[in-house]
Protein backbone atom coordinates (compact mmCIF):
# COMPACT_ATOMS: atom_id res chain seq x y z
CA UNK A 1 0.00 0.00 0.00
CA UNK A 2 1.24 3.27 -0.66
CA UNK A 3 0.68 6.38 1.45
CA UNK A 4 0.37 9.64 0.61
CA UNK A 5 3.41 12.04 0.17
CA UNK A 6 2.58 14.33 2.85
CA UNK A 7 4.18 18.16 2.61
CA UNK A 8 5.68 17.74 -1.23
CA UNK A 9 4.66 20.19 -3.69
CA UNK A 10 3.12 18.15 -6.36
CA UNK A 11 2.46 19.89 -9.81
CA UNK A 12 -0.97 19.15 -11.38
CA UNK A 13 -0.69 21.69 -14.27
CA UNK A 14 1.15 24.54 -15.64
CA UNK A 15 -0.54 26.87 -13.51
CA UNK A 16 -1.59 24.32 -10.15
CA UNK A 17 -0.16 23.05 -7.70
CA UNK A 18 -1.08 20.48 -4.18
CA UNK A 19 0.63 20.14 -1.00
CA UNK A 20 -1.64 17.57 1.07
CA UNK A 21 -1.53 18.11 4.90
CA UNK A 22 -1.24 15.75 6.68
CA UNK A 23 -4.31 15.45 8.50
CA UNK A 24 -6.16 12.23 6.99
CA UNK A 25 -9.27 11.27 8.38
CA UNK A 26 -12.82 10.01 6.93
CA UNK A 27 -14.13 13.60 6.42
CA UNK A 28 -10.87 15.16 5.23
CA UNK A 29 -9.79 11.79 2.99
CA UNK A 30 -5.86 11.46 2.89
CA UNK A 31 -5.95 14.95 3.95
CA UNK A 32 -6.84 18.77 2.96
CA UNK A 33 -5.43 19.54 -0.42
CA UNK A 34 -3.56 23.19 -0.35
CA UNK A 35 -3.91 24.78 -4.25
CA UNK A 36 -0.87 27.05 -4.96
CA UNK A 37 -1.45 28.80 -8.25
CA UNK A 38 1.00 31.00 -10.24
CA UNK A 39 1.20 31.54 -13.93
CA UNK A 40 4.05 30.02 -15.64
CA UNK A 41 6.92 32.57 -14.57
CA UNK A 42 4.93 34.65 -12.29
CA UNK A 43 7.17 35.84 -9.24
CA UNK A 44 4.33 35.51 -7.03
CA UNK A 45 1.41 32.64 -5.88
CA UNK A 46 -1.91 32.79 -4.60
CA UNK A 47 -2.49 29.86 -2.00
CA UNK A 48 -5.81 28.58 -1.50
CA UNK A 49 -7.15 26.75 1.91
CA UNK A 50 -4.33 26.93 3.94
CA UNK A 51 -5.89 23.96 6.41
CA UNK A 52 -5.48 23.72 9.75
CA UNK A 53 -2.78 25.74 12.03
CA UNK A 54 -0.35 22.64 11.09
CA UNK A 55 2.89 24.69 11.91
CA UNK A 56 4.68 22.20 9.84
CA UNK A 57 2.30 22.43 6.61
CA UNK A 58 1.89 26.65 7.11
CA UNK A 59 5.66 26.82 7.25
CA UNK A 60 6.31 24.71 4.03
CA UNK A 61 3.62 27.06 2.55
CA UNK A 62 6.21 30.23 4.06
CA UNK A 63 8.78 28.53 1.38
CA UNK A 64 6.85 28.33 -2.16
CA UNK A 65 7.35 31.80 -2.99
CA UNK A 66 6.35 35.54 -2.37
CA UNK A 67 2.46 35.24 -1.92
CA UNK A 68 0.08 37.56 -3.51
CA UNK A 69 -2.79 36.30 -1.85
CA UNK A 70 -4.70 33.50 0.05
CA UNK A 71 -8.41 32.82 -0.85
CA UNK A 72 -10.74 30.84 0.99
CA UNK A 73 -13.13 28.08 -0.46
CA UNK A 74 -15.45 27.77 2.83
CA UNK A 75 -15.41 28.11 6.50
CA UNK A 76 -14.59 25.04 7.91
CA UNK A 77 -11.29 24.71 10.16
CA UNK A 78 -9.60 22.32 8.24
CA UNK A 79 -9.62 24.90 5.12
CA UNK A 80 -9.50 27.60 7.28
CA UNK A 81 -7.70 27.32 10.44
CA UNK A 82 -4.29 28.36 9.34
CA UNK A 83 -5.06 31.40 7.52
CA UNK A 84 -4.63 34.19 9.85
CA UNK A 85 -1.05 32.82 10.76
CA UNK A 86 0.14 31.88 7.37
CA UNK A 87 -1.11 35.53 6.18
CA UNK A 88 0.98 37.29 9.25
CA UNK A 89 4.30 35.22 8.07
CA UNK A 90 3.90 36.29 4.21
CA UNK A 91 2.16 39.48 4.45
CA UNK A 92 -0.60 38.37 1.87
CA UNK A 93 -4.53 39.51 2.47
CA UNK A 94 -6.95 36.88 2.97
CA UNK A 95 -10.21 37.23 0.95
CA UNK A 96 -13.46 34.75 1.47
CA UNK A 97 -16.78 34.99 0.57
CA UNK A 98 -17.78 35.76 4.66
CA UNK A 99 -16.47 39.16 5.44
CA UNK A 100 -15.42 37.62 8.93
CA UNK A 101 -12.89 35.37 7.17
CA UNK A 102 -11.25 38.03 5.57
CA UNK A 103 -7.80 39.93 6.35
CA UNK A 104 -6.87 43.51 5.15
CA UNK A 105 -8.94 43.00 1.71
CA UNK A 106 -13.34 42.95 0.94
CA UNK A 107 -15.07 39.43 0.42
CA UNK A 108 -15.95 38.68 -3.24
CA UNK A 109 -18.92 37.78 -4.64
CA UNK A 110 -19.97 35.14 -7.03
CA UNK A 111 -19.43 35.99 -10.88
CA UNK A 112 -16.09 38.08 -9.67
CA UNK A 113 -12.75 38.29 -11.07
CA UNK A 114 -9.55 38.10 -8.97
CA UNK A 115 -6.39 39.05 -10.45
CA UNK A 116 -3.28 38.02 -8.95
CA UNK A 117 0.43 35.99 -9.74
CA UNK A 118 -0.47 36.37 -13.18
CA UNK A 119 -3.60 34.59 -13.58
CA UNK A 120 -7.80 35.54 -13.56
CA UNK A 121 -9.59 33.54 -11.02
CA UNK A 122 -13.25 33.38 -11.48
CA UNK A 123 -15.38 33.16 -8.18
CA UNK A 124 -18.22 30.76 -8.42
CA UNK A 125 -20.72 30.65 -5.46
CA UNK A 126 -21.83 26.98 -4.85
CA UNK A 127 -23.69 26.78 -1.52
CA UNK A 128 -24.90 23.44 -0.58
CA UNK A 129 -21.89 22.16 1.52
CA UNK A 130 -21.94 25.36 3.34
CA UNK A 131 -23.97 28.55 2.60
CA UNK A 132 -20.11 30.20 2.19
CA UNK A 133 -18.94 27.51 -0.51
CA UNK A 134 -17.14 28.57 -3.38
CA UNK A 135 -15.69 27.33 -6.66
CA UNK A 136 -12.30 29.24 -8.06
CA UNK A 137 -12.44 28.66 -12.16
CA UNK A 138 -8.87 29.12 -13.42
CA UNK A 139 -8.47 28.75 -16.83
CA UNK A 140 -9.67 25.01 -17.66
CA UNK A 141 -9.65 23.93 -14.08
CA UNK A 142 -12.34 24.49 -11.26
CA UNK A 143 -10.69 24.64 -7.64
CA UNK A 144 -14.14 22.88 -5.90
CA UNK A 145 -13.48 22.61 -2.04
CA UNK A 146 -15.75 20.64 -0.77
CA UNK A 147 -18.54 20.82 -3.34
CA UNK A 148 -17.26 18.11 -5.25
CA UNK A 149 -14.18 15.63 -3.93
CA UNK A 150 -11.73 13.58 -5.56
CA UNK A 151 -13.69 10.51 -4.33
CA UNK A 152 -17.09 9.83 -2.41
CA UNK A 153 -19.91 12.37 -1.67
CA UNK A 154 -19.54 15.47 0.18
CA UNK A 155 -21.89 16.31 3.65
CA UNK A 156 -24.30 18.34 3.23
CA UNK A 157 -26.27 21.57 4.90
CA UNK A 158 -29.09 22.49 2.19
CA UNK A 159 -29.72 20.04 -0.43
CA UNK A 160 -31.64 22.50 -2.55
CA UNK A 161 -29.20 24.50 -2.77
CA UNK A 162 -26.81 21.87 -3.93
CA UNK A 163 -28.75 20.61 -6.14
CA UNK A 164 -28.84 24.01 -7.64
CA UNK A 165 -24.94 23.85 -7.61
CA UNK A 166 -24.35 20.93 -9.29
CA UNK A 167 -26.63 22.00 -11.87
CA UNK A 168 -25.00 25.41 -12.28
CA UNK A 169 -21.47 23.22 -12.38
CA UNK A 170 -23.15 20.92 -15.60
CA UNK A 171 -23.84 24.12 -17.28
CA UNK A 172 -19.60 24.58 -17.45
CA UNK A 173 -17.91 23.48 -21.00
CA UNK A 174 -17.00 20.27 -20.66
CA UNK A 175 -13.44 19.02 -19.89
CA UNK A 176 -12.41 21.54 -16.75
CA UNK A 177 -10.32 19.55 -14.94
CA UNK A 178 -11.36 19.42 -10.98
CA UNK A 179 -9.12 20.30 -8.53
CA UNK A 180 -10.90 19.15 -5.12
CA UNK A 181 -10.31 20.40 -1.17
CA UNK A 182 -9.62 16.19 -0.37
CA UNK A 183 -9.20 13.38 -2.72
CA UNK A 184 -7.44 13.50 -6.13
CA UNK A 185 -8.26 15.71 -9.23
CA UNK A 186 -10.91 14.80 -11.33
CA UNK A 187 -10.83 15.03 -15.45
CA UNK A 188 -13.84 16.53 -16.05
CA UNK A 189 -16.22 19.00 -13.65
CA UNK A 190 -19.28 19.01 -15.89
CA UNK A 191 -19.27 15.01 -15.99
CA UNK A 192 -18.54 14.82 -11.73
CA UNK A 193 -21.30 17.10 -11.29
CA UNK A 194 -23.90 15.13 -13.54
CA UNK A 195 -23.23 12.21 -11.40
CA UNK A 196 -23.24 14.14 -8.03
CA UNK A 197 -26.57 14.67 -9.62
CA UNK A 198 -27.52 11.41 -10.41
CA UNK A 199 -26.30 10.35 -6.79
CA UNK A 200 -28.39 12.73 -5.33
CA UNK A 201 -31.77 11.93 -6.98
CA UNK A 202 -30.93 8.11 -6.37
CA UNK A 203 -30.73 8.69 -2.53
CA UNK A 204 -33.87 10.83 -2.62
CA UNK A 205 -35.87 7.89 -4.01
CA UNK A 206 -33.83 6.00 -1.03
CA UNK A 207 -35.50 8.52 1.76
CA UNK A 208 -38.81 8.84 -0.05
CA UNK A 209 -39.25 5.26 0.09
CA UNK A 210 -37.59 4.66 4.13
CA UNK A 211 -40.39 7.20 4.76
CA UNK A 212 -43.08 4.99 3.18
CA UNK A 213 -42.09 2.28 5.79
CA UNK A 214 -41.20 4.62 9.01
CA UNK A 215 -43.30 7.57 8.96
CA UNK A 216 -43.11 11.03 7.54
CA UNK A 217 -42.26 12.13 11.15
CA UNK A 218 -38.40 9.39 11.06
CA UNK A 219 -35.47 10.36 12.66
CA UNK A 220 -32.28 11.00 10.39
CA UNK A 221 -30.81 8.35 12.44
CA UNK A 222 -33.37 5.66 11.62
CA UNK A 223 -33.51 6.51 7.60
CA UNK A 224 -29.86 6.11 7.67
CA UNK A 225 -29.95 2.73 9.37
CA UNK A 226 -31.90 1.61 6.10
CA UNK A 227 -30.73 3.32 3.50
CA UNK A 228 -27.26 3.47 4.40
CA UNK A 229 -27.70 -0.42 5.71
CA UNK A 230 -24.74 -1.49 3.49
CA UNK A 231 -22.13 1.48 4.15
CA UNK A 232 -19.67 0.92 6.88
CA UNK A 233 -20.79 2.37 9.86
CA UNK A 234 -17.84 4.73 10.74
CA UNK A 235 -19.73 6.80 7.68
CA UNK A 236 -22.87 6.62 9.13
CA UNK A 237 -22.92 9.90 11.30
CA UNK A 238 -21.89 12.10 7.96
CA UNK A 239 -24.54 10.19 6.39
CA UNK A 240 -26.97 11.51 9.15
CA UNK A 241 -25.72 15.35 7.80
CA UNK A 242 -26.73 14.88 4.77
CA UNK A 243 -29.87 12.52 5.25
CA UNK A 244 -30.83 15.62 7.87
CA UNK A 245 -30.79 18.00 4.55
CA UNK A 246 -33.11 15.71 2.81
CA UNK A 247 -35.21 15.45 4.74
CA UNK A 248 -35.15 19.10 5.21
CA UNK A 249 -35.98 19.83 1.59
CA UNK A 250 -38.55 16.91 0.97
CA UNK A 251 -40.64 18.22 3.90
CA UNK A 252 -40.10 21.69 2.26
CA UNK A 253 -41.11 20.93 -0.94
CA UNK A 254 -44.15 18.98 0.53
CA UNK A 255 -45.43 21.95 1.78
CA UNK A 256 -45.28 24.09 -0.69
Amino acid sequence: MTHPAYEVRREVSPTASVVLENNPSTMTLDGTNTWILGAPGARECVIVDPGYRDLDHLTLLTQQGPVALILLTHHHPDHTEGAPWLAEQVQAPVRALDAALCRDAAPFADGDVISAAGLDIEVVHTPGHTADSVCFRVGDQVLTGDTILGRGTTVLTDLGAYLDTLRKLIELPSGLLALPGHGPELADVQVVAQEYLDHREQRLDQVRKALETLGPDATARQVVEIVYADVDKALWTPAEHSVNAQLQYLRSTRTR
